[in-house]
């Protein structure tokens, strides 16, 4: 077994460096030495996670029952917690000065080393506590946690708790330090990767097969695909001049959908791929009834639509995936309607290395033309145009152009998959911080810090602040929202942990030495709050820079 004091040693290490390589390579040297059975929970906790991102599982702990735990096995009341964790800024150090700070150590087990397996049956067991008393196991399994811990090990039991590793490990890091550990092509790892959502799988086969064993990696029904992505096309003109042909379907003003079907089983996956399954039961009946196949993978898109048979608000549309009670109410209310437009896996068979025109034939085999996205290939100018203006005119974004001959890449943007939409540039942003407001806003945070992703070296680099296009009662609800995220405040400045996505238009990127990135936006609005996307999914520096280099022919 691996001690997690050496995992808590290798994050303290990371965390002092900045640079991409050496990071790659502490991890990939302590991957080498994690034990087998390990490998996998090691290399989730590493990103600050505790199961895969397609498991159904969740930690069960906010920041209140980790405060309170702390508040136990400290004697500290919860006050002078969270004043620690203002004063550090971080909820790890907090507990390990509460601690520390404690008049007896009581250890209430053993005093045995405390090792990955422990850390993660222990972290398991409060993710599948549920009912009356159960946050009082919660708290008595983290105390025993942290009675058993060394302070080095308390400050990463505390973050990876709330899932908040902080060190600046992400998937790129992870992905090269596999295949710098176990001497196996990065571009396998990526595969294996994009194809299973499990880091743990990847890497464990990564050290047991090899080569060999990574190219058998699959599509796994019941686990989520990262979507393919599109570019936005400047024109027309341009989508033929990539293409040729051009497969067109509308652009539908709603949230992207990944349906699994075992038999009667159905399970479906947010853009986020987030199981979302018993929010949209009325999606579940139209698959069951439109759906005529056993084993399917498939892409789609929710449509919440009004009295007016046109798309409600994108806002009313996420009340349905966050909804936990009263569902059928609230389905009445906000009612789903479906449009598949692509299809991943059938019946024992990957299909994402064959061509879209093959793909959508067998989507069409199986599926009722009612909830079949309706598509036309052409390379008419005119045909085009005149699915564009049909599609505004229903309510909807505009519309997707394809490459009829392009594989299915997850989580790949390209310019295979070109979106054409009227509405002027916009960018998913993550909030990494905000000020609160003046005069009748004094109680509310007034306009948000902006950021794009570095992805290589995994951290968010500013572009600017927006308060346009914000409501009073939108507003209140982001406060609310936020509150829970401050990490720490300076007068009226407060930074937050990134976790929430923008979509923020704005008239064009300049050159600005104000932020991070090196550029700054003019004139930006909020859009939408895109609740159905994670981090992962911001647009990053290089989007930006392309943008830049696209204004007015740069």
């Amino acid at each position: 077994m691996t001690s997690f004091k050496d995992f808590a040693e290798v994050c303290k290490r990371v965390e002092s460096i900045s640079g991409s390589l050496e990071m790659t390579s502490i991890v990939a040297e302590f991957f080498r030495k994690v034990d087998d059975d390990e490998l996998g929970m090691a290399t989730h906790f590493i990103m600050g996670r505790i199961f895969p991102i397609w498991s159904e599982e969740e930690s069960g702990i906010g920041q209140s029952l980790l405060y309170s735990a702390i508040s136990k096995i400290s004697s500290l009341p919860v006050k002078r917690i969270e004043e620690l964790v203002r004063d550090t800024g971080d909820p790890g150090h907090a507990a390990e000065k509460a601690i520390a700070s404690r008049k007896t150590h009581m250890t209430f087990f053993s005093e045995s080393e405390l090792t990955i397996s422990e850390v993660y049956s222990r972290l398991q067991t409060i993710a599948r506590l549920s009912g009356k008393g159960s946050q009082t196991a919660k708290i008595k399994n983290l105390q025993y946690l942290f009675s058993s811990a060394i302070p080095i090990e308390i400050v990463y039991i505390a973050r990876l708790a709330i899932e908040e590793m902080r060190i600046g490990v992400g998937e790129g890091i992870v992905r090269n330090a596999i295949a710098e550990a176990f001497n196996v092509p990065a571009d396998l790892i990526e595969r294996g990767i994009l194809l299973t959502n499990d880091f743990g799988l990847v890497a464990y086969t990564a050290k047991k097969e090899g080569v060999q064993g990574l190219e058998k990696l699959g599509v796994i029904l019941g686990r989520p695909i990262k979507v393919m992505l599109a570019q936005v096309a400047s024109s027309i003109q341009e989508a033929i001049g990539e293409m040729k042909n051009v497969a067109v379907e509308w652009k539908f003003d709603g949230a992207r959908v990944q349906i699994h079907k075992r038999g009667n089983h159905i399970t479906i996956y947010s853009r986020k791929l987030e199981n979302v399954t018993s929010s949209l039961p009325d999606i579940v009946r139209s698959i069951r009834l439109n759906i005529l196949t056993e084993n399917v993978i498939l892409d789609g898109e929710v449509v919440a639509l009004g009295n007016d048979d046109r798309p409600m608000a994108f806002q009313e549309l996420l009340k349905r995936f966050r909804r936990k009670y009263e569902i059928s109410s609230t389905a009445a209310r906000i009612p789903l309607i479906l449009d598949l437009f692509d299809i991943m896996f059938l019946n024992g068979e990957n299909l994402l290395d064959k061509p879209l025109t093959v793909r959508r034939k067998k989507l069409e085999e199986i599926c009722d033309k009612n909830i079949l996205a309706k598509q036309t290939i052409t390379d008419d100018p005119g045909v085009i145009e005149k699915a564009y203006n049909d599609a505004l005119a229903a309510g909807h974004e505009g519309v997707m152009l394809k490459n009829p001959d392009s594989l299915y890449s997850p989580g790949k943007r390209g310019k295979n998959w070109l979106k054409l939409k009227p509405i002027m540039e916009t960018l998913d942003l993550v909030v990494t911080g905000g000020e609160w407001g003046e005069g009748r806003r004094a109680n509310l945070i007034g306009s948000y810090l902006l950021a794009c992703r570095d992805i290589e070296m995994d951290r968010f680099l500013s572009i600017g602040r927006v308060a346009t296009g914000i409501t009073d009662a939108q507003l209140e609800e982001l406060t609310d929202i936020f509150k829970d995220l401050v990490i720490s405040e300076n007068g009226i400045h407060v930074d937050f942990e990134p976790k929430i996505v923008f979509e923020v238009a704005f008239e064009e990127i300049q050159k600005s030495q104000n932020y991070d990135s090196g550029y700054a936006l003019r004139f930006p609005r909020l859009v939408n709050v895109r609740s159905d996307k994670s981090v992962e999914d911001a647009d990053s520096i290089e989007r930006v820079e392309q943008v830049y280099i696209g204004q007015r022919g740069r």
